[in-house]
């Protein structure tokens, strides 16, 4: 569905009534084909019940796990990912050719050499330009305004709900992972078993993963309760509200006592510090540690989201009037934990199995700074992927010279890349079908992917070809 066909199914179905379809297998636009033509009810029997049934999707299924960038704050695309020269480019962003890409070497110098293994998309385009909004679109990949916009889950959440078949007994950690992300959306609708489980890693590790009184007696205490209150926690005529609580327990027990626990969130300050910026650590890069540690802990966490902020520069983004957070400071934030990450799962084999998603909810304003000296919010924006047989060293799609719009869209569908599709690729790499509608408790249906079975949204399939 190309960028003009796109409008107009949203003109005729507003976003704010399109997030649910209202059948599970016969969507909205064929059941108002139908009933245009005057069928009777007495038609939609078994024969045309059939032809409408959903053919199955093949996913690239090629992840095993997912990590999950969202840099809050909307990063300038043009002086990131989508590099341009401009009137108020200052020679020190160092835009250079680094393995046929322009690069702003002075902002992002490590992630260049690693540039073989990332795929940029350049004509991703954004919905509103509202942080909060932008942010949990980003997330739940449909509008949070619109109808049960509210309840909708975390595609971590989906993954979660999605793999959590597949677990052995002996995995205990959470199946989405949250690092610094305090903010990050939660399971909606779904159950809160599939939460994600918000960390802010250090150097000491988990805490409240032992009990100064030891095991056995901390064991013990577990059983007593457990013969107390089981007529409340098992079945529980309270609801499935006590039932999640006491798996939040049974979960958190999993995890105390635990040596694999502790290698895996712990890590030393020499660790920290080769994941940090120019050898001094930060919040980011232990993050990025952290998630390669649980992930070759392989204890059953297939979705980690990390958060990434700060990137909201109205003032003085190249830090000329002295401030302290601009797109130098951060970016080489970001650089530092990003390429030590990308090495160091490329060096364990992880890489293969693990897609990497880097994007923000919108990009900034191109061309001359402001006034202030800085950049203002813009629907043009990127992501950029690696991992799980991505195609590294590849550009979809392409700006013009200010990097303001899209003159080519780069991929099968001639429009704009919205998060949806991001959302729809995500799932496809983990095998799982981005058209899955499920039943709610508030009487409609929920697609994975909004409106994907009417074909509005895909997965970027050029990303691997």
């Amino acid at each position: 569905m190309n960028e003009q066909k796109l409008q107009q199914y949203l003109a005729k179905y507003p976003r704010a009534h399109a997030t649910y379809s209202e059948a599970p297998f016969l969507s909205r636009r064929r059941f108002f084909e139908i009933a245009g033509t005057g069928v009777s009810a007495s038609y939609l029997s078994q024969p045309l019940l059939a032809q409408a049934q959903r053919a199955p999707v093949i996913t690239k299924n090629t992840a095993k796990n997912v990590i999950f960038v969202l840099m809050t704050g909307a990063p300038s695309h043009v002086d990131t990912f989508d590099c341009k020269v401009g009137p108020s480019t200052p020679a020190s962003l160092k835009a250079e050719t680094v393995n046929g890409i322009l690069w702003p070497n002075g902002v992002m110098p490590l992630l260049g050499a690693h540039l073989g293994k990332i795929a940029i998309v350049r004509s991703m385009r954004a919905w509103a330009l509202v942080h909060s909004l932008g942010q949990t679109w980003t997330q739940i990949g449909r509008n949070p305004a619109a109808a049960l916009g509210d309840v909708s889950p975390n595609m971590g959440t989906v993954v979660a709900s999605e793999k959590d078949r597949e677990r052995t007994a002996s995995q205990v950690f959470p199946t989405f992972l949250a690092l610094n992300a305090n903010g990050a959306m939660g399971p909606g609708y779904f159950s809160a078993t599939y939460a994600p489980f918000k960390v802010t890693p250090t150097t000491t590790g988990l805490p409240n993963t032992s009990n100064t009184d030891g095991k056995t007696r901390s064991d013990a205490r577990l059983r007593f309760l457990h013969t107390l209150d089981d007529p409340l926690r098992v079945n529980s005529p309270l609801g499935k509200a006590a039932e999640d609580f006491d798996k939040f327990y049974g979960s958190a027990n999993g995890m105390m006592f635990n040596p694999v626990v502790d290698t895996a969130f712990r890590f030393t300050t020499a660790d920290s510090m080769r994941y940090g910026a120019g050898g001094v650590s930060n919040g980011f890069g232990n993050a990025c540690l952290v998630a390669k540690q649980v992930l070759a802990a392989n204890q059953g966490t297939r979705f980690i989201q990390i958060n990434l902020g700060n990137w909201d520069m109205h003032n003085d983004i190249y830090g000329t009037g002295g401030t302290t957070n601009n797109i130098f400071t951060l970016g080489k934030i970001f650089d530092g934990g990003m390429s030590t990450l990308l090495a160091d799962l490329e060096a364990t084999g992880l890489l293969k199995e693990t897609l990497i998603v880097m994007v923000g909810e919108f990009g900034r304003t191109t061309g001359a700074v402001s006034g202030s000296g800085g950049r203002d919010h813009y629907l043009q924006h990127f992501s950029a992927f690696a991992g799980a047989g991505v195609r590294g060293g590849k550009i979809i799609g392409a700006t013009n010279a200010a990097g303001s719009d899209t003159t080519a869209f780069g991929w099968k569908y001639d429009r704009y890349i919205r998060p949806e599709d991001v959302m729809a690729t995500v799932y496809s790499a983990m095998g799982i079908d981005w058209t899955k509608q499920l039943p709610t408790p508030y009487g409609r249906t929920f697609e994975y992917v909004p409106d994907a079975s009417d074909g509005l949204y895909a997965p970027i399939d050029e990303l691997w070809g």
